[in-house]
């Protein structure tokens, strides 16, 4: 209707043929004829003219639009071909690339979190404080001691070699201060160390804090049967060789063994005859190189049991990388997880060891020593953890040649501090019959160097006649502050030092702190 009467406007205006008028004329006759409205009305000829007017520059703008959008269209595009973001670009352009920016780094960091899955550090700083009561008089560095020591470790995964899984290990140590280690030594008693985490790498000097590498070996886990299902797989080898604290691997126990945070005279930190004994023969640092197989058996995954054959440089040279195929210690370890007292895990270990070519005590080489010893932690209640070991020289001579230690640690719980413990401790170290013969002697002043020998600062010798066993006695209280940080008061009493009868025992006042995650 409105086409026909814009045409009859037109057509009575001139600007269009009589006969497309006539066409566009109403069909009704009813209806009056535009072009006599429009003649009748001028102003309907203004407003379509308005209109028009009004289309035409809609029009113009809708072009200018569509112009504008294909010039940013196209700075869209060339602006996607580049990878850096400029402040120039289109934000639409800029904000697509910080998505995709943001969803490559995601993927970046999903890879490196798929890459470390598995990863395992951990670090510690141990400050221990003693003070000694009972010393022979004239005792070198017989007052209060302070030592620390910070350990570093790291184990990653490696990538799987068809079904054998594989790692790395190691563990980086620092310190300083000998505590009252040294001059114990020289005192008669039987090498037993108060404060087993002093560390000073190699014996340096004191006024050195040096890092050292500690621990480095790898490790292979292979599924047993060769070839076989891995998933259903209860039985694996592990073979493990580098650098090697080996009582990591041998002699273990859950209630004694780590000097941090438990017992800290090395007599319950491990079999006394392996540790203060020296039968293990590590190097200046406490470590040694060493190949370790064991063969597991998880058939049983509530008591699963293992044994392990480890070879190991010893000695002087052999623990230091020069002569450490020469003189070995060997030693071979079955151990087994038992659940008792209502299902209550238990650790049981036998071990026995030969380490050739060694001096004995008085000084003569010997053609190697050898002995067993056993170790055993089970826990008796919620809160109550029981230890034993039981080591004996079978062959070659030493100042003491059976040891016994004996003890229990109970957890804070039973008093409202279940982040706390309490620990005791006992250990028998006989006098062997040799050294009875041979008899003891030491520095009455102690030794104030790290030779070993007496000096010019000792007052002299004393000699005795040994009999029966040195005792050791400790009981300590750790105190959480936080789950990174623990006190813990200790306190210990050496009886019969070095076997000697004249001799007045020893006691031991300490705090340690220590500070891991």
């Amino acid at each position: 209707m409105r086409t026909r009467v814009m045409v009859a406007a037109l057509a009575a205006a001139g600007l269009c043929s009589p006969a497309l008028a006539a066409k566009a004329a109403p069909a009704k006759a009813a209806k009056a004829e535009p072009a006599k409205l429009a003649a009748a009305d001028p102003a309907l000829l203004e407003k379509l003219a308005a209109r028009m007017e009004k289309l035409e520059a809609r029009n113009a703008e809708l072009e200018k639009e569509v112009k504008t959008l294909k010039s940013e269209n196209e700075k869209i595009a060339s602006g996607l071909e580049s990878e850096r973001i400029s402040q120039y670009e289109p934000e639409l352009t800029a904000r697509l690339k910080a998505v995709e920016k943001d969803a490559l780094d995601m993927k970046k960091s999903s890879k490196v979190i798929e890459a470390l899955d598995g990863l395992k550090a951990g670090a510690s700083l141990t400050t221990v404080a003693q003070k000694p009561s009972g010393l022979p008089r004239g005792t070198a560095d017989g007052n209060s001691q302070l030592s620390y020591r910070a350990d570093a470790t790291i184990e990653m995964p490696l990538a799987p070699v068809g079904d054998v899984d594989q790692k790395l290990f190691a563990h980086f140590r620092m310190g300083q201060g000998l505590g009252l280690n040294t001059p114990f030594a020289n005192l008669g008693h039987f090498a037993s160390a108060p404060n087993a985490t002093a560390f000073r790498a190699s014996g340096s000097n004191p006024d050195d804090s040096v890092a050292i590498l500690a621990q480095a070996w790898y490790q292979a886990s292979i599924p047993l049967p060769f070839g076989g299902f891995k998933p259903r797989s209860r039985e694996k080898l592990e073979l493990t060789f580098g650098k090697i604290d080996i009582f990591g691997f041998f002699d273990q126990n859950e209630a004694a063994g780590d000097e941090s945070v438990q017992f800290m005279n090395s007599v319950f930190v491990h079999n006394p005859l392996l540790d203060a004994g020296g039968e293990v023969a590590v190097d200046a640092n406490g470590f040694q190189p060493g190949f370790i197989a064991s063969y597991v058996n998880e058939t049983n995954k509530a008591e699963p049991w293992r044994v392990s054959l480890g070879f190991f440089g010893a000695g002087e040279r052999g623990a230091s990388y020069q002569r450490s195929f020469d003189s070995p210690l060997t030693i071979l370890q079955a151990e087994k997880q038992l659940k008792l007292f209502g299902g209550l895990s238990g650790n049981y270990r036998a071990y026995a060891w030969h380490r050739g070519d060694v001096v004995e005590f008085d000084g003569i080489r010997k053609a190697g020593h050898s002995g067993i010893g056993v170790s055993f932690d089970q826990r008796v209640g919620d809160g109550m953890n029981l230890f034993g070991r039981y080591g004996k020289l079978t062959q070659g001579q030493a100042p003491f040649d059976q040891a016994l230690t004996l003890g229990a640690e109970f957890n804070g719980s039973y008093w409202g501090r279940g982040g706390d413990a309490i620990g005791i401790a006992g250990g028998w170290l006989k006098a062997s019959s040799d050294y009875r013969k041979t008899g003891g002697s030491g520095c009455l002043g102690g030794d104030t160097d790290d030779s070993g020998a007496c000096d010019a600062a000792d007052t002299g010798f004393f000699s005795f006649t040994p009999s029966g066993a040195e005792k050791v006695a400790e009981i300590y209280y750790r105190y959480r502050i936080s789950p990174q940080f623990e006190l813990t008061p200790d306190f210990q009493w050496i009886g019969r030092p070095g076997a000697n009868p004249d001799a007045k025992s020893v006691k031991v006042l300490g705090l340690r702190a220590n500070v891991s995650f």
